[in-house]
């Protein structure tokens, strides 16, 4: 039996802020029990909903020395759809109402979070093969085990995995504060570990330190050596690339199901949707106080309203967007320029636009299961969820060519009869624009071609099983069997 041990900073359904969480939360279940035995240790946050606290039964504490200071560390287990979850409890480190807030209580509170997760093994009496770090918050666990926790036989043969999810988030401050916190000597501050452009850098110390690095998706891990993508470790990267692989999140399939959504006006599937699908939208446009009108092509967006996801381009064209036949639903929240934008344009069209600055996971999947396309210009996106939930519910996606959009979005080809979504090259608005005309286009005169393009969308399979395959690939090539 190979042991794999998941460390992150958030995971569902415990606690979520963002793409992270559905990916430590989901993956383990995929894994082959047979051979693997996955369990993921993360933070138990005060902010976590009690009703998981309370199901979380006591295991173990000890006393750790961190900066100089005695400091508690307890230990908490619930087993939840057949994964054993640990949580690391510090009402000093873990209180407060959401995950992250301050960056330099973050840097210490995550360094703490490192250390206390490796010393808590021999503890629980679990010994994995490989434990899988996930982005800077877990950056020192790699340092560690080439470090302090190397001596011990209990650690010695433990191999590391440093999944980026998102390579813009580093973990950066000044060198003599990360040695503080981290408590490395001064050997490990070096251009070549953790030190870059003379500032401590805790992801930098996952990607050196690690036996391995994945990253989201197969172009991302390509487009994190060029300078533009590579948010100044692109060198790193390059020298780095024969330890690196792509390797594309999914989404829960049961969760995302148009089948069995309870959270959807009228179920469907592959075979049904041309008929049923179309009661989403009604349904939507009633309760958002749109037209109703069937034919209308309704455009979704469910989103972080920020320059990453591209809204600076759709703020360019949205009059030209409204001036189209076409709706548009926007849900989330973000920059404050772009939520009122939204706002003004849903004033201005009160029929044809629709302003959601909120968060609610069953109205995602109303707009999913109602909107005919949907929308996703991201700067860039190392994986991107949502284009895989859009396809899912057979609404075509419509996206920039750059990280998972390009690996995940086919292009429509109307002369071979292929493609499952919509997409532009150039981060540019115009070229957006022409993309979103060029999709109304094969909906309004070419009805029979899009339904073939939902029936190519839907047929494609992006849940975690086949993720977490390839997952199992590189374990047993780091184990050696």
């Amino acid at each position: 039996m190979k042991k794999i041990l998941f460390v992150a900073s958030e995971a569902v359904p415990f606690i979520k802020t963002g793409g992270l969480a559905d990916v430590v939360g989901s993956l383990p279940k995929c894994f082959n029990k047979e051979y693997y035995d996955v369990r993921v240790m993360i933070p138990k946050y005060l902010c976590i909903k009690q009703e998981w606290r309370d199901k979380m039964d006591y295991v173990s504490h000890f006393y750790m020395d961190f900066m100089g200071q005695s400091r508690y560390v307890g230990i908490m287990h619930y087993e939840h759809e057949g994964i054993h979850f640990y949580f690391i409890d510090n009402e000093g480190y873990f209180s407060g109402p959401k995950p992250y807030g301050d960056w330099l209580y973050d840097l210490e509170k995550f360094s703490f979070f490192c250390n206390a997760s490796l010393s808590a093994l021999p503890v629980i009496g679990f010994q994995p093969d490989v434990v899988h770090c996930h982005d800077w918050q877990t950056g020192l666990i790699p340092v560690y085990l080439k470090d302090r926790f190397r001596g011990g036989e209990f650690f010695c043969n433990m191999k590391s995995v440093f999944t980026i999810h998102n390579l813009k988030f580093q973990g950066v401050w000044d060198v003599k504060t990360i040695q503080r916190f981290s408590g490395l000597s001064d050997y490990y501050f070096a251009p070549d570990k953790l030190e870059a452009y003379k500032d401590g850098n805790l992801l930098k110390g996952g990607v050196v330190f690690a036996d391995a690095i994945t990253t989201v998706s197969d172009t991302y891990a390509e487009e994190i050596k060029m300078p533009f993508y590579g948010e100044g470790l692109d060198g790193l990267m390059r020298a780095r690339s024969g330890s690196l692989r792509g390797i594309v999140n999914g989404i829960d399939y049961e969760d995302f199901n148009p089948a069995t959504d309870s959270m959807i006006e009228q179920v469907y599937d592959a075979k049904n949707f041309r008929k049923e699908k179309i009661k989403n939208k009604r349904a939507l446009q009633r309760e958002l106080g749109l037209e109703e009108d069937d034919n209308r092509m309704m455009i979704g967006v469910v989103s972080r309203l920020t320059d990453q996801k591209g809204f600076d381009l759709i703020q360019y064209v949205m009059e030209d967007l409204c001036n189209d036949a076409v709706q548009l639903v926007v849900l989330g929240t973000g920059e404050e320029r772009y939520e009122n934008m939204f706002r003004h344009f849903a004033w201005k069209y009160p029929g044809k636009v629709a302003a959601l600055i909120y968060y609610s996971e069953p109205m995602s999947h109303k707009i999913y299961a109602a909107s005919d396309a949907f929308l996703m210009p991201s700067l860039f996106e190392p994986c991107g969820l949502s284009q895989l939930m859009a396809l899912r519910y057979g609404t075509v996606p419509i996206v920039r060519e750059t990280g998972g959009l390009k690996d995940t979005v086919e292009p429509y080809n109307e002369f071979e009869g292929t493609g499952t979504g919509f997409s532009f090259t150039n981060y540019n608005a115009h070229e957006m624009l022409a993309s979103v005309r060029y999709a109304e286009r094969i909906y309004y005169d070419k009805k029979r071609e899009w339904n073939k393009l939902i029936d190519r969308a839907m047929a494609k399979d992006y849940s975690w099983n086949a993720s977490a395959l390839k997952y199992q690939e590189l374990y047993d090539w780091l184990i050696g069997y």
